[in-house]
């Protein structure tokens, strides 16, 4: 039996649109020959659908693609310690499903990839969950990552803005950091995964402006932009309406803080 590694790639393919796919990233897909994804039920079936697109135009004749169900992850643990203890849990057994595909989909020497979202270094956890089968020491890997577009760059190309000012920091968080902590000092904030529309605490503020995006990059793309007084109410508006038309929604926006809404 060979003891070669097999060899993952973790490929970044941008946030949505199939031109955001880099040389490098073109021929990562091309060195593989099986592609994991894990799905997350018909509400999201478009995003495995796009993947599709793209492995049949820029991969190699004869790639298999290797699906599984995404585990469930609990949601509801609403402090700091519940909420990190419940994302662990849900990397745990992502890692088992993971490992399993790996093991019996994937001969040792053989080279197989994952198309991750945006950058696999920025809020994804596909590199935690390699980490995870790499350090149980039953299947031996080489991981190599291959970077993407991420949301945050396509979000601020998409609004023609450059997502720092002079002399000035730039912060990216969840919104759960942002609401227990706020801007902080100094900062503009670019806010992720924000399921319960936090810009809104800012929302009677005259010195904060927001640039929103959902979808970027994509055919369903929404963008605004302006004073955060004046178009909050349009964005939590947008967000109810394509999640009910979706049933998803992924979403993030730069706080731009003490500029004066005129």
């Amino acid at each position: 039996m060979s003891t070669d590694p097999r060899r993952v790639l973790v490929i970044g393919i941008g946030a949505g649109d199939p031109d955001h796919l880099t040389l490098a990233a073109v021929k990562a897909m091309r060195r593989a020959s099986v592609f994991f994804v894990l799905g997350k039920g018909e509400e999201k079936s478009s995003l495995t659908d796009l993947r599709r697109r793209m492995l049949d135009e820029h991969a190699s004749p004869g790639y298999r693609l290797v699906e599984a169900e995404d585990p469930w992850r609990d949601r509801e643990r609403g402090d700091r310690a519940g909420y990190a203890a419940a994302v662990h849990d849900w990397r745990s057994r992502r890692a088992d499903v993971c490992e399993r595909l790996i093991r019996e989909e994937l001969p040792p020497g053989a080279t197989g990839a994952f198309l991750v979202w945006g950058d696999p270094a920025l809020y994804d956890s596909t590199l935690a969950v390699l980490d995870e089968i790499a350090g149980r020491g039953s299947v031996a890997l080489e991981v190599e990552v291959v970077p993407g577009v991420s949301s945050v760059s396509a979000l601020a190309a998409r609004h023609r803005i450059t997502l720092n000012r002079v002399g000035r920091p730039v912060r990216l968080t969840p919104a759960r950091r942002l609401a227990e902590e706020g801007p902080g000092e100094d900062a503009d904030v670019v806010v992720m995964l924000d399921a319960r529309e936090g810009f809104t605490r800012y929302a009677d503020r005259d010195d904060v402006h927001i640039y929103w995006g959902a979808y970027v990059g994509t055919p369903d793309e929404i963008l605004v932009s302006g004073p955060l007084r004046e178009v909050a109410g349009r964005i939590a508006s947008l967000r109810a309406e394509a999640r009910a038309r979706h049933g998803w929604i992924m979403d993030t926006y730069l706080l731009r803080f003490g500029e004066q809404a005129d």
